[in-house]
């Protein structure tokens, strides 16, 4: 081994350690020098190439009815545009030369409004369009001015040019943007909503505003934050020229809430409303079905005359509207002094001719001009709706002490707030009597104020709220809160659930329940409220017809507008739903059970019958025929008949008749088959007995014998005028006579 040469390594290991040094100094020199000087320049390159806590939009929930069907969702919607200016600078303004008219042929296919050559034109209006900037062609030249939905959207996609792939992608507060540079198509996404049932419920759905995506009332609004679910972040890189995504913090797609609303009932309510609506001209129509023993809302109408006649949701008038009720109220003033033993039903109350002076004022019941009622016991000042009955009963009681009035109504619960999860909702508005400062004068209460309160005046209350305090009667006097959303659920699993909520245990005595029951039942039975009720079930509900203060106005400015109404409940005695429906109209005809009755009517026989189920034995009357008429002829041919037809049939003979054989014979109807009986065969000289047989079986029986024949009439043949056992001559006739 040769002696190590370190003189004539060292000096190499230290021209390299030299070099490594100027190395590493230049570098961090030019370290230096870019985060210094050239700081600003490459910061601004940074930005082109990189982008950073990119909001990513969740996909917002749906919202579903009682048994999942859609109600609202979430689908994507798109913008087309074309940018000539990125078609130029990509070389293939040949290319879109010679595909624009294929182009503009194919969007005449997906577009029929727009003829290709109308296309061409749109197309080269775009192209030939200055910029400010003066370089000529539009860069953000719509290809169809309206949003598109996916479907259509790809068809557009797959055309010429379009097609090339997307390279740019870019995440707006309102939507996204893909484009692509060789072909300068673009779109931009939208998340829209959509509502496969249309306007079916619509003010409770509730509806998207905004460019924010923002809802602006309805369920929409009030599950917003469960429905809209996270924003995601992502940053973004620019590599080769294409933008890469990488998820920072994945967005959370919203949860889905399931409604108590029933899309069947929902438009059975609606068309029963608008129909009766269009039938008596009238304003606003109402109708909430609500169930019973759960408080679940399943449908809730809200129809309104718009200015072109037709009728539209445009107000949630169930939950908002704050009106006098009218005589759908007597029921509580009725049930107060039932249920703290100011009377009972046998109370008699003298109502006079139909006109009663009321301090100062005149109570009048609807048929004044016809004389009155005179003298009624209590159950029928609510089957006839005697104003002047009801207010004289209360005012009797609770004249001197109005306040105890007020507060046994209150304790009913027609005046609790129900916190309805929907904008604008408010609860009751009931009165309560005040005493100025010394104590001894009433602040706010007039002498008439009760008797007319009593009867639905005085008082301002929703429909939802009526309708909740007859549901609490219907149900046996526990009151449920109105349920809207049951469910929130989130990839088929069910992650909250809203339980039906009882919001008073007993609104009354179980004893005055019962005789409550009983008196709605007969002022459907045998009162005002007949129109409302059903021959197949019973029906228990009040009727109302209320005037309608316009403000300042009073009662009487301009034409007079009425609040009709009925609410109740069915069937009456085992009660699974109730129901109120109000319709506002002007002028006379006005009846609440006449024209909000017969809509309650259609609304409850039309739920029940969804319900039925029928067994096919329920269709078999005590006149229906076990045993059919059969004609005497070809029996192979009846017995086939009957056994396929599921018929005993008793017979003396062997074949098959679809062999093509026959055996003739007559038949005879038994209590319980059909007997079957064969002829001797007979010569073909002699014109057989076809009376009994079918006119095909007759005729030809005797024409195989030469005979020619003449029909008259249909049915069985009664007659033949040549005689059984008749000798056949040639050229003979035959007539037949046939009969029924």
């Amino acid at each position: 081994m040769s002696k190590f040469n370190h003189k004539k390594i060292m000096p190499r290991y230290s021209a390299i350690a030299i070099l490594m040094t100027l190395l590493a100094t230049a570098v961090v020199g030019k370290t230096l020098y870019i985060m210094t000087a050239e700081r600003d320049y490459w910061m601004k390159v940074a930005e082109r190439v990189k982008r950073d806590s990119v909001s990513v939009k969740p996909n917002r929930g749906n919202i579903l009815s009682c048994d999942g069907q859609l109600m609202a969702s979430s689908l994507p919607e798109f913008k087309m545009y074309i940018d000539f200016q990125a078609l130029t600078e990509s070389g293939n303004d040949s290319l879109w030369e010679a595909n624009l008219d294929t182009i503009c042929i194919c969007l005449n296919h997906i577009f029929p409004e727009k003829t290709p050559q109308e296309f061409r034109q749109h197309f080269e209006e775009g192209r030939q369009q200055v910029q400010k900037n003066g370089s000529v062609g539009s860069r953000h030249w719509p290809v169809w001015r309206q949003r598109v939905d996916f479907n259509t959207y790809s068809e557009v996609k797959s055309l010429p040019i379009f097609c090339m792939p997307f390279n740019s992608v870019q995440t707006t507060e309102d939507f996204v943007v893909k484009a692509s540079f060789k072909s300068g198509f673009s779109v931009e996404e939208y998340n829209a909503r959509q509502r496969p049932f249309g306007s079916a419920a619509g003010r409770t759905i509730g509806t998207m505003y905004g460019g924010k995506d923002s809802a602006r009332f309805g369920l929409e609004l009030s599950y917003d934050s469960i429905l809209r679910g996270e924003n995601g972040i992502i940053h973004r890189r620019k590599v080769l020229n294409k933008w890469l995504d990488i998820m920072d913090t994945p967005p959370v797609d919203g949860a889905d809430i399931v409604t108590t609303i029933d899309v069947g009932i929902q438009d059975l309510a609606e068309r029963a409303v608008i129909d009766e609506l269009k039938l008596i001209n009238g304003n606003v129509g109402v109708a909430i079905v609500m169930e019973v023993q759960t408080g679940d809302i399943k449908a809730i109408v809200n129809m309104e005359k718009c200015a072109d006649g037709e009728y539209r949701e445009i107000k949630n008038h169930a939950v908002s509207d704050l009106l006098e009720p009218g005589s759908v109220f007597k029921t509580a003033s009725i049930l107060v002094c039932l249920d703290e033993g100011k009377c009972d039903t046998t109370k008699y109350v003298e109502t006079g001719g139909g006109v009663w002076p009321m301090y100062g004022r005149q109570m009048k019941d609807h048929n004044w001009r016809k004389g009155g009622y005179g003298t009624l016991k209590l159950p029928e000042t609510l089957q006839v709706s005697s104003n002047i009955g009801v207010s004289r009963i209360v005012d009797e009681y609770y004249h001197n002490e109005p306040e105890k009035f007020v507060k046994a109504i209150h304790r009913t619960g027609i005046a609790d707030d129900l916190k309805i999860p929907l904008l604008g909702s408010t609860p009751a508005r009931i009165r309560m009597p005040e005493k100025d400062k010394t104590g001894r004068h009433w602040a706010n209460w007039s002498n008439t104020a009760l008797p007319w309160m009593s009867i639905g005046y005085e008082t301002q209350i929703p429909p939802i709220s009526t309708l909740t305090f007859y549901n609490a009667i219907a149900n046996n006097g526990k009151m449920m809160r109105p349920r809207f959303v049951k469910q929130v659920t989130k990839n088929g699993e069910v992650i909250a659930e809203y339980q039906p909520e009882v919001m008073r245990e007993q609104i009354a005595k179980p004893s005055t329940i019962a005789k409550m029951q009983t008196m709605l039942e007969q002022v459907v039975s045998i009162g005002l409220g007949k129109k409302a009720g059903s021959k197949s079930f019973k029906v228990a509900g009040k009727t109302g017809t209320a005037q309608i203060s316009h403000g300042s106005g009073g009662y009487h400015s301009g034409t007079m507008q009425y609040l009709l109404s009925f609410a109740g409940y069915f069937p009456a005695n085992a009660p699974r739903y109730s129901c109120i429906v109000c319709i506002q109209k002007s002028g006379l005809p006005a009846s609440g059970g006449g024209m909000s009755g017969v809509v309650f009517h259609h609304i409850s026989e039309g739920i029940l019958a969804q319900n039925l189920k029928l067994d096919v034995k329920d269709a078999r009357d005590s006149t229906s025929i076990l045993v059919p008429d059969v004609k005497s002829g070809n029996l192979l041919a009846a017995d086939y008949v009957l056994s396929h037809l599921g018929y005993n049939a008793s017979n003396n003979f062997t074949g098959s008749y679809a062999d093509g054989s026959s055996v003739w014979g007559t038949a005879e109807k038994g209590q319980k088959q059909v007997v079957l009986n064969q002829n001797a065969k007979q010569s073909l000289d002699t014109i057989p007995n076809v009376v009994g047989m079918g006119a095909r079986d007759a005729v030809y029986q005797i024409e195989r014998r030469g005979v020619k024949v003449r029909l008259r009439g249909r049915g069985y043949v009664t007659k033949q005028s040549l005689e059984p056992g008749h000798v056949v001559k040639k050229g003979e006739w035959c007539e037949l006579l046939l009969e029924v």
